[in-house]
């Protein structure tokens, strides 16, 4: 019996499709796998943004303690508080480095730099803005005040002042007032141009009514030289001509009213009057100067008889 046949070995199975290279077959890298350029900067400036992390943790930590120690000790604590606020702050670069002015037109440059008092490096985050919103309202001419951040630097200040309405003169003064009767100025009175003159106590406070009426009626106001507050009750106008006119009392705008129609009908304005007194609704008193002394008559000679 010979010797067995050695067995055959099956040949490979070969796929149809044609063979790769193995650089060829890899997967191509998707743009989504590779690293922003958000991501790379990041990645860079790690170590730089660490403080900035820690700080803006830092700031949130402070907020948080502060509620608590406002609520515990609000006189005592707060200043503390802001005071670690502004140190942490000048920690970050938030510093003072300039103070933008809006809305000035009359109120003293010194007068607003004393209110803030703040100077530049001071500490931003430090700064009470409700403090110093109260001390620019106490200015005379400051109506409301408004103050706002900007990080890193700059403080903005918005002012609405109080506009001169009238001079007023009190007791052989004069001084510059709003409508409302809040004192602004008491020198250089001058620069504000023409004002409405009010006189006597208690003409600040009333003088805003009285003027609007009289703007109503365009004829009378053009020759009103003061308004003038008899008794703190009721007002006098005083005319460019020297006369005076007697208004009643809680009557004013229906007596102005009148002044108007007699000037218009009958010149009443353009006469030689002392006073024109209209405090009796049905009846008006005019008050004209004395007459002229008469010259004295040259006696007659008396004639000698022969």
């Amino acid at each position: 019996m010979g010797l067995d046949a050695p067995p055959r070995l099956a040949a490979p199975s070969v796929s149809s499709r044609p063979r790769r290279d193995a650089a060829l077959t890899r997967r191509p890298a998707r743009p989504q796998d590779r690293p922003s350029r958000l991501k790379l900067w990041l990645r860079r400036r790690r170590a730089l943004l660490r403080p900035a992390a820690l700080g803006l943790a830092a700031l949130g930590l402070i907020g948080t303690v502060g509620v608590g120690i406002w609520a515990a000790d609000p006189a005592g604590r707060a200043r503390a508080l802001m005071e670690g606020f502004g140190d942490l702050g000048l920690n970050l670069g938030m510093s003072v480095q300039e103070v933008v002015l809006e809305g000035r037109q009359n109120t003293p440059i010194d007068m607003i730099r004393a209110a803030l008092g703040v100077s530049r490096g001071d500490p931003l985050l430090g700064f009470s803005l409700q403090s110093a919103r109260e001390r620019l309202e106490s200015i005379a001419w400051v109506q409301r005040a408004h103050i706002e951040r900007r990080l890193p630097g700059s403080l903005i200040i918005h002012l609405e002042e109080r506009q001169p309405f009238a001079i007023w003169q009190q007791d052989g003064r004069f001084v510059v007032i709003d409508r409302e009767g809040r004192v602004v100025a008491r020198d250089r009175l001058d620069q504000f141009g023409p004002l409405p003159l009010v006189v006597g106590a208690g003409a600040d406070r009333g003088a805003a009514a009285l003027h609007d009426l009289l703007r109503t009626q365009p004829e009378i106001a053009s020759r009103v030289q003061a308004m003038v507050r008899i008794g703190e009750r009721r007002w006098n106008l005083k005319l460019h001509n020297g006369a005076d006119v007697l208004l009643p009392e809680g009557a004013e705008a229906a007596a102005i009213t009148r002044l108007a129609e007699l000037q218009r009908e009958q010149r009443l304005l353009d006469r030689p009057l002392l006073a024109i007194d209209m405090r009796l609704p049905d009846r008006l008193v005019l008050r004209q100067p004395p007459a002229p002394p008469e010259a004295p008559r040259a006696a007659t000679p008396r004639r000698d008889r022969g």
